[in-house]
Parts: C-alpha cells; sequence; structure tokens
C-alpha cells in the first residue's frame, strides 16, 4: 500500500513539473492526475478534474467524437495521437486553438497503465500564421497590379517612340528612334511572359523560353518572310531575376537575327535557339544561317545597342560570350561556367 502512495505523489510531482496541460487518462478515459499548468490554463480546481471523465471536463468541452476514438485506441493499439487540432470556445477562456498529443504509458502491473495527454495553446501561432498568409495575399495583389501597369506604360512608350519614329524627318534620329522602340517591345514581352509565374521564386526556363521566342516570331516575322525559329531546350530551372536576363539575351539575338540576319529572304532561312545543362553549368546558343559575317564597311558590322547589351547581360550571370561568324551565317554563345560540349556553329 505504502508503494501504491509513493507512486501516486511521484506521479503528481512529476504532472506537476510539466509546463504545458497535462492530463492523466486511465483506460476508462477519466483523470487519474491533473497538472496545475492545466488548472491555471483553464481556470478550474483538480476538484472539478480529478477522478472525471475526460469528455465530461468543462461541461462536455472534450466531448469530441473523433477524439474519443482515438484515445481509445490507444489501448488497442501502439500508436499515438499526434497533433490532434481542436477549435473552439472553451469556459472561461474563451476561443483557443489547442493542440493535442497523447501516449500510452506502460507499467508493470498492467492494470495501472495510463495515457499522458499533453496540451499545447496555438492560437497566437495560427493569428500569426493567418496575418502572415494575408500579408502575403496583399503583396501578390499589389505585384499583380504594379506588372498591370508596368505593362501598360510600356505598350504606351513604344506607341510613342513609334509615333514621333514616323514624324522625325532625320533617318539616324528614326533609327535610333526605331530601335528604342524594339527595344521597349523586347523588355515588355519578358515581362508579359513572367507575369504568368508572378511570385515564384525559380521559373522553369523550357516553357518560359518557348512561348518568349514564339511571342517574338509572330510579331517580327511578317507576311512574305519566311524565316524558321527551331528550338532545342533542355530542362531547367532558375531564379525569377536569371530568367530575366536569358530572356532579354534572347530577346535581344532574335531581334538583331531577325534585322540583319535575312536581308533577303530565301527557302530554308532559319533561327536555332539552343539551352543546353549540365552539371557544372549552363549554355544558351542563337545561331542563324542567314548572311554571316559582313564586311567591316558596312554599318551593320558595327558593334550595336543590343550587342551591348547582350554583353552587359552575360556578365551580370557570371557568363561569356563567344561569336563565330562565316559565310554559312552566325552563332553567339552565351556560357556559365564549365561546359564539355564545343560550341555549335
Amino acid at each position: 500500500m505504502s508503494s501504491i502512495i509513493c507512486d501516486h505523489a511521484l506521479v503528481h510531482a512529476i504532472v506537476d513539473t510539466i509546463r504545458e496541460p497535462l492530463l492523466v487518462l486511465d483506460v476508462d478515459l477519466r483523470v487519474k492526475a491533473t497538472s496545475r499548468s492545466y488548472c491555471s490554463f483553464f481556470r478550474v480546481t483538480h476538484a472539478e478534474t480529478d477522478n472525471q471523465f475526460f469528455s465530461e471536463l468543462g461541461g462536455g468541452q472534450w466531448n469530441i467524437p473523433a477524439l474519443q476514438e482515438r484515445l481509445r485506441s490507444l489501448w488497442s493499439a501502439s500508436n499515438a495521437l499526434e497533433a490532434f487540432e481542436v477549435d473552439a470556445e472553451f469556459p472561461r477562456i474563451g476561443q483557443r486553438i489547442l493542440l493535442l498529443n497523447a501516449r500510452r504509458v506502460f507499467h508493470q502491473d498492467a492494470a495501472r497503465e495510463a495515457v499522458l495527454l499533453a496540451i499545447e495553446d496555438i492560437t497566437e501561432r495560427r493569428a500569426v500564421e493567418r496575418e502572415r498568409a494575408e500579408l502575403l495575399r496583399g503583396k501578390e495583389l499589389l505585384l499583380q497590379e504594379m506588372q498591370h501597369r508596368v505593362a501598360n506604360s510600356l505598350q504606351i512608350i513604344a506607341s510613342i517612340l513609334l509615333l514621333k519614329a514616323r514624324t522625325v524627318t532625320s533617318e539616324e534620329t528614326r533609327t535610333h528612334l526605331r530601335d528604342a522602340h524594339e527595344r521597349v517591345l523586347a523588355v515588355a514581352a519578358v515581362q508579359k511572359h513572367l507575369h504568368a509565374t508572378a511570385g515564384a521564386e525559380f521559373i522553369e526556363l523550357r516553357p518560359y523560353l518557348e512561348q518568349l521566342c514564339k511571342s517574338l516570331a509572330d510579331s517580327m516575322i511578317g507576311e512574305g518572310r519566311s524565316i524558321a525559329v527551331n528550338l532545342r531546350l533542355d530542362e531547367g530551372r532558375a531564379p525569377s531575376s536569371e530568367a530575366v536576363s536569358l530572356g532579354l539575351i534572347v530577346t535581344e539575338l532574335m531581334i538583331n537575327a531577325l534585322k540583319h540576319a535575312f536581308p533577303v529572304a530565301k527557302p530554308g532561312n532559319a533561327i536555332t535557339v539552343r539551352y543546353e545543362t549540365n552539371t557544372t553549368g549552363w549554355r544558351l546558343t542563337l545561331a542563324d544561317n542567314g548572311i554571316g559575317k559582313l564586311d567591316e564597311h558596312s554599318p551593320l558590322a558595327k558593334t550595336g545597342l543590343g550587342t551591348s547589351i547582350v554583353t552587359a547581360l552575360a556578365e551580370q550571370l557570371g557568363a561569356r560570350v563567344e561569336t563565330v561568324s562565316s559565310a554559312l551565317g552566325t552563332a553567339i554563345t552565351i556560357t556559365h561556367a564549365t561546359f564539355a560540349v564545343a560550341p555549335a556553329a
């Protein structure tokens, strides 16, 4: 008898040291011990909880069929009650979200086995999570609105530049305005395709580059020009900032190829865009079978704005630019890190 009393006192002493609300239940789910933290949290006394059925505490606040079933199953199986969430109005403490975890504990005397039931208040945590989710939704809405405004602004700027180009008398000024118009359209094209993945930390490059190249071909290859655009794209993902740079590079290279590589339409004209990856890096190549290397005195042979943009973007990506040009066409390759395969001509 004295050992039972000693064990009972030991159990109560251990239970009272637990900071979280804790109950000890017997096989009938009757409360055999209540922690001081439970009494403090729920504002009850030991007399209101000890030797009471768990389902009857607080006027039936725990009389939840699914919870009762899970607790009873602990006696017939070796499983545990994990993270059972209860969102309810509780007497004396109000609306709370509580997380319940329970374990069956064994004793050499099988008749004295019990279940330890711990209760965690996660009301504030859930409130913070909801607030964070609302902030993220607000941020996404703000980002979408900003992207919409940027797209509209780019279209307006492009239209103004084109109208101005039609009114000026200087051919040099007209050329500069048209180049600026094409650059604005290039940025608008990149922005449009990134808009579909707004909020994504990483961009799937294959569908992104496919859509971008198709959009550029549709807008720049007019009637009477037969230029095929062939895509050879590996699967890959990149941070959104890197995807923007890659998109701008592809746009600039395609604009240059479509403007300068095919002064005379002929069957078989083609541009090939390759994006290749391996374990050490990636390589982007845009090749055409156009007129290739120009005479050094030709105005088209001079380094233009497009070339400067591509070089600057490649430097930002930590990549190098290589150009191979001959009578068979031109291939421009942007390589990041090392790549085992030789550049395609």
